[in-house]
């Protein structure tokens, strides 16, 4: 077996590095000639600007939205526009029932669809249904039909009853369906039925597919989609196991809904297959999604919603659902396009500011460790192309959108990035001043700074993680920039910075420890060499400042063995002039 040498891991370490870097950049680079990706990163609302959609409130007569339901509604908005991917995103409430949805940059369909649609969920058994009738424009029109239309077809007569004559005994009674009610299903027209239908919860209702080729009287709300605590998308199984490849939609209940829907499908099983009251409607903003007949009782809470589903469609419909119905409907009042807040000016000014504070590293580097700061500013190279092309391939790939508060998290990463590095070289200078050769210096110096250099980033890390999940906006986008810069500036200490001071212990500049590379034994007042072995240090007149920092840095032993070299001197001296 072939044994490792620091050399052989430095290049190994270097090899896995360039193929990470080489793989995002591929990745980006691809998709921005075959995809949608590009190399800049996509801004936020704060530097863009974007698209406002202001939601209002589709209430019955007479109904008020409470601040409660405005704040829910918000929260659960928020939650979709996260699932979605869309980062930077702003959900705040207009007045004392408008909610105001501002999304950076031209969002998609897909997205659109999650916030426009308010997922008021209700489960209602169905009364009566039949095929919906909608005259179409290639219809040729029949002559007996030019005249006046049937004031008695076309509204109902006073004479027709309202109420049921008698009182319904369960939410499948078709006492439900009154007189006035079964002439306004005759005429209605599924084309007439809006995107948002709203009705009492405790009245029958008259609705279509959401297609329009099924029109239905329905009774009562019997479950409300409030009760459901989870939801799902994926293919439909048969009862053997077989996919159908057709995609559902599969929700969880919560006690009372499993209660509710075990009540439902307990009646509901009990008529034939051919009575329509075998079935229940699945209803959404007030339209069907799917009328499924009862083909057994559901106890456990876990029904699955089947239709016409695309893969987009349940995908979103079960965000949705998740999240939670909205506790009241919204409509789209108004949707434009916004101008940034801040502008490219501030997200000059920030570069700026990094820029400074990058030179202002470079040259406290160059300072310090003379040539030896190369290296942190290599170092420092590789994180900010690696964080670079992080940032481009999640823009891409999840959306992400880089604002101000982004960048004065990159900003505040350059210290944190030189720290490591800073770590690492004192404790390779304090094994010089130990005596060690650089090649042992090096790798014990590496043993004890990684400690503290995961102890430090460890801290780190964990106060962003912590921000990104207590925080909302433009905070987040911070806490994510500085957790993702500290993973990316352990990989660069561990597969750069250590690999290549490895390699640079090997060559004879910086072995000798010259006093341009930052690592002379001399200039850094080394005071031990060899086990149990001292020497005093000695002033010199071109090195004052070594002989004072390895007087400063003497143990105790080192002290009095200096003293008890000084109090024989001194006594030899004393004797030979006696």
């Amino acid at each position: 077996m072939a044994r490792t040498t620091p050399v052989k891991n430095a290049w190994r370490a270097i090899v896995w590095l360039t193929a990470i870097t080489v793989g995002f950049t591929v990745l980006v680079g691809a998709g921005s000639i075959f995809g949608t990706a590009s190399w800049a990163p996509k801004l936020a609302l704060d530097l863009q600007g974007g698209t406002q959609i202001v939601l209002a409130p589709q209430l019955e007569s007479g109904q008020t939205v409470s601040g409660e339901q405005l704040a829910q509604a918000v929260s659960i908005i928020r939650d979709r526009v996260d699932a979605s991917g869309v980062s930077e995103a702003e959900i705040t409430t207009q007045g004392a029932s408008n909610v105001v949805v501002s999304i950076p940059g031209t969002p998609d369909d897909e997205t659109l669809a999650r916030i426009q649609a308010s997922a008021k969920l209700e489960f209602r058994p169905v009364l009566y249904t039949e095929v919906a009738t909608t005259a179409t424009a290639e219809e040729t029109p029949d002559p007996a039909s030019t005249d006046a239309p049937d004031e008695e077809t076309a509204t109902p007569e006073p004479t027709l009853a309202t109420t049921p004559t008698a009182a319904p005994t369960d939410a499948s009674d078709l006492n439900w369906i009154t007189e006035a009610l079964f002439d306004e299903y005759t005429n209605f027209d599924c084309s007439s039925l809006d995107n948002f239908s709203v009705a009492p919860a405790d009245e029958a209702l008259i609705t279509c597919e959401a297609d329009g080729s099924f029109k239905y009287i329905l009774g009562p709300v019997e479950v409300e989609g409030s009760t459901i605590t989870d939801a799902s998308s994926g293919l439909v199984s048969s009862s053997q196991g077989v996919s159908t490849g057709q995609w559902g939609v599969f929700p969880t209940f919560d006690a009372e809904g499993t209660a509710a829907v075990r009540e439902m499908t307990t009646r509901l099983f009990g008529f034939d297959n051919t009575d329509p009251r075998n079935r229940f409607a699945i209803v959404l903003d007030g339209q069907v999604i799917s009328a499924p007949t009862t083909q057994g009782i559901i106890t456990g809470g876990n029904p699955q919603i089947s239709g016409s589903f695309t893969q987009e469609s349940a995908t979103i419909l079960a965000d949705q659902l998740k999240f939670g119905a909205l506790p009241i409907g919204f409509e789209v009042q108004s949707s434009e396009n916004i101008s940034a807040t801040l502008g490219t000016t501030q997200l000059n000014s920030g570069i700026i500011a990094g820029l400074i504070g990058l030179l202002l590293v470079v040259i406290y580097s160059l300072f310090q460790y003379r040539l030896l700061g190369l290296v942190t500013v290599a170092s420092l190279i590789v994180a900010g192309v690696l964080t670079y092309l992080v940032i481009a391939y999640l823009s891409w790939r999840h959306g992400y959108r880089l604002s101000l508060a982004g960048v004065a998290g990159l900003i505040v990463a350059i210290g944190f990035t030189a720290d490591s590095f800073i770590v690492y070289f004192e404790r390779i200078r304090d094994e010089l001043r130990d005596g060690r050769s650089l090649t042992g210096a090096v790798e014990a110096g590496w043993k004890r700074a990684l400690r503290t250099i995961f102890a430090a980033k460890a801290v780190n890390l964990l106060s962003a993680v912590v921000l990104f999940v207590l925080a909302v906006g433009n905070v987040r986008g911070f806490a994510l920039t500085l957790g993702l810069t500290t993973v990316i500036d352990v990989l660069v200490v561990v597969l750069f910075t250590h690999p290549v001071l490895q390699l640079l212990a090997t060559t004879r500049f910086f072995s000798s420890g010259h006093p341009l590379s930052g690592l002379d034994p001399n200039a850094l007042g080394a005071v031990y060499r060899g086990r149990a072995q001292f020497r005093t240090p000695v002033a010199t007149k071109n090195n004052t400042g070594a002989s004072r920092e390895a007087a400063r840095r003497q143990t105790i032993a080192e002290r009095k063995a200096a003293e008890l070299a000084g109090t024989a001197k001194d006594s030899g001296s004393d004797g030979k002039d006696s």
